[in-house]
């Protein structure tokens, strides 16, 4: 029997169109031999609208912009397939961003008794809000960049006070970004005040926190983390931008980025940012996967950037590179983190029957 597996796409979010990229690689990646794929579609303005299963492969984004939704703008019935004996065994979320990856959406599975892949609702939730993640590393005893944040109204009530804050605090450049956005979405680079404030200005329209950091010369190198109580790590990549940062146009756009797999390390480095990605993975109690982001200086101080709780699987993308080059390919990394999930919800169902 094939397993029923959904994948959930799309969402209200500015990384609507990332999403849609992730779906299209995952289906191309998925054995259909030995799964049913139902597609879920979240449209931009929150409709719910479930498709047929898929054939094969998807060949091309707008093949999976479903078009005929549920009556009701919030339906969740797209969650099922017709037949009510036909349940979905795994859900893949693939919904970058707020009510995606922020614990929202993994709340709704949780609720539904669905078994998901990937993080559960706090990893996600502390793991999209930069803040809160970057004060669990504080606690963990993690070496990070210096940082300054707010909110909306406190920036829009003494607009000067934050800007001499940042400019006291930390050195030029920074980079301003939105708390709970990923992807590079709604993030700046600033060299002096008045581009500060510019940036501030562009990353409020995505969010009401916002987080300055300091800039630091240093090489951007990646690790992917697999796994639930015993996580375990990728090889090394390094991120070489063509342009003065990572952003998003570089990520999913133009491929205008050198990606350097396995990087250049010491042995003792890697295995310091081993034992750093693995520290981060657990103190946000994370399960599943996690690409950990760091900054290596030339004296190889190791800074950590932050941890992502669903990288994407676009063909630019980092994370399913880093696997493939530590001998898990595309489609076996999928099965794994299927397996993964299912583990997760067996030790969850084990432990809800003791409590009974």
């Amino acid at each position: 029997m094939k397993k029923r597996i959904g994948l959930l796409y799309g969402g209200k979010s500015a990384e609507h169109e990332v999403s849609l990229s992730t779906a299209l690689a995952v289906t191309n990646a998925l054995n259909f031999e030995k799964y049913e794929i139902y597609p879920i579609y979240i449209t931009q303005e929150g409709e719910w609208v479930k498709g047929p299963v898929l054939e094969g492969p998807a060949q091309t984004i707008e093949q999976l912009q479903l078009a005929e939704g549920s009556p009701h703008p919030h339906d969740i019935s797209g969650f099922l397939p017709e037949e009510a004996e036909k349940s979905l065994e795994v859900i893949i979320p693939l919904l970058h961003g707020p009510n995606g990856e922020d614990g929202t959406v993994q709340g709704l599975l949780e609720v539904m008794n669905l078994p998901y892949v990937g993080n559960g609702v706090l990893a996600s939730s502390a793991g999209m809000d930069k803040v809160v993640m970057k004060q669990l590393f504080e606690i963990a005893g993690l070496n990070q960049t210096p940082y300054v944040y707010f909110i909306r109204r406190e920036w829009q009530n003494d607009q000067s006070f934050w800007v001499n804050k940042v400019a006291n605090e930390l050195k030029w450049p920074v980079f301003v970004k939105p708390a709970n956005l990923g992807s590079s979405v709604g993030i700046s680079k600033a060299d002096n005040e008045q581009e500060l404030i510019a940036a501030v200005e562009e990353a409020l329209k995505f969010d009401r926190k916002i987080v300055v950091e300091q800039g630091v010369v240093a090489r951007e190198i990646e690790i992917g983390v697999l796994g639930n109580d015993v996580p375990e790590c990728s090889v090394a990549g390094e991120i070489k931008p063509l342009k003065a940062f990572y952003d998003y146009q570089a990520k999913y756009k133009d491929g205008n980025t050198a990606m350097i797999i396995p990087a250049e390390l010491d042995e003792d480095v890697y295995a310091e940012l081993v034992a750093s990605a693995k520290k981060a993975f657990k103190v946000l109690d994370c399960s599943g996967l996690v690409r950990a982001d760091f900054f290596v200086t030339a004296s190889n101080e190791i800074l950590i950037n932050e941890v992502n709780t669903l990288p994407g699987f676009t063909p630019f993308s980092m994370f399913p590179l880093l696997w493939e080059n530590t001998g898990l390919p595309y489609p076996e990394l999928i099965e794994r983190l299927i397996a993964l999930a299912i583990e997760r919800y067996e030790d969850k169902q084990l432990l809800q029957v003791k409590m009974d």
